[in-house]
Parts: C-alpha cells; structure tokens; sequence
C-alpha cells in the first residue's frame, strides 16, 4: 500500500499524546497516584489503537480513539479542578491515592527549588511504611505543574482528536474510491470475462 503525506503527519501528530501520556504515567507512578494511572494506562492503548488504524487502514481503530479523546479531556478537567480546588475539591485528599497512602504528588516532593523536610507521622507506623516529605519554598508550586500538566494533555488531546477525525475522513474516501474501482472485490471482472468468453465460444459454433 503506498503511503500518503497526510497519513504520516496524521501518525506524527497522533503520536504526540503517546510521549506526553507515558511521561505522565512515570510521574504518577512515582507519587503513587493509582486512579491517574488507570486512567492513564487506559489512555496509552487507545493511543496505540489510533496509531494502529492509522499504519493499517482501519478507520474503527481511529474512530475508538476519536470517541475517547473527548473522554481524556474532561478527566484532566477534572484533575485541573481537584488541584485547583474547584468546586469543593481539596488536592490534599486521598482521593486519586483511593485511600492507599498519603503521598500527594510526586512534584509535592521534588519541585524546583522546594526545600524539602521530613513531615510529621499521625501515627507511630506510616501506611505505606515509607517517611512523608513535604517541600515548601518551592519556584511553582506542585498543584500548578499538575495543573499545567493537565493542560497539556487536555491540548494535545484536542489535536489528537481533530486529526482522528481527518484521518477517519481521509481512509474512507480512500476506500469508497478503491471499492468504486473494484478493488475490494474480484467477482465483477471474473464475470465480466466469463461472459465474453462464452459468447465467444458460442459464435464460433453457430452455423454460417
């Protein structure tokens, strides 16, 4: 199959949301952040589906991804406004945690310029058993990079989808043109041959 200008920049621009999604995944990883990581590894495959029906032609693929891109933006909506505290929200509960620790974020941790001590225990043993850091002083605090992480991927979303749906456009009006040459399907031509050839034969038995 020969390849097409608007496809590879459809694949460069669909790949995208794949970098900056498994950049997130590590980070949320590494604060323990559990419903972002669902949320995230669900992401990453439909990613990859997108990509997969851009590379083999299969607008379903990119059509599922489409339909999930809207999806993505509002979670990042609504991580913006947990960090943010919108709507009665509190970044410091454990919610994206579901109550298995109580690490916040990683950027919490390790922010630029953050001045890190050692948070007192509520109890004499950790839940998760690992010592708590808070980091204060910090050049931008960790809710804001959240936030602006959220950002991102809501924007790199909004392009994924748009390209999705110019893809989607793209390989059925490939498809509707090979169909109407009869690419897709062999049986006319056979027909067609079978025909005249036993036209053929038939006049040349007919008596003069």
């Amino acid at each position: 199959v020969r390849e097409t200008p608007w496809r590879c920049a459809a694949f460069t621009r669909l790949l995208l949301p794949q970098v900056t999604a498994l950049e997130r995944q590590v980070i949320d990883f590494l604060g323990y952040q559990w419903a972002p990581i669902l949320a995230n590894f669900l992401h990453i495959v439909l990613v990859i589906l997108g990509l997969f029906g851009t590379v083999q032609y299969r607008p379903r693929y990119v059509v599922t991804y489409a339909v999930w891109a809207p999806i993505w933006v509002t979670w990042n909506v609504f991580i913006i406004c947990f960090y943010l505290e919108v709507g009665g929200l509190s970044k410091d509960s454990e919610l994206l945690t579901f109550h298995f620790s109580q690490h916040r974020s990683w950027w919490r941790e390790h922010g630029l310029g953050c001045v890190h001590e050692e948070a007192l225990a509520t109890s004499l043993r950790p839940l998760d058993g690992q010592a708590l850091v808070s980091g204060s002083g910090c050049t931008l605090e960790y809710h804001y990079v959240e936030a602006l992480h959220s950002v991102l991927q809501a924007l790199v979303a909004l392009v994924g989808f748009v390209y999705a749906c110019y893809v989607v456009s793209a390989l059925t009006e490939e498809k509707d043109s090979f169909d109407f040459i009869g690419g897709f399907d062999p049986f006319p031509l056979y027909h067609v041959n079978e025909k005249l050839s036993h036209l053929l034969f038939k006049q040349a038995f007919m008596p003069g």
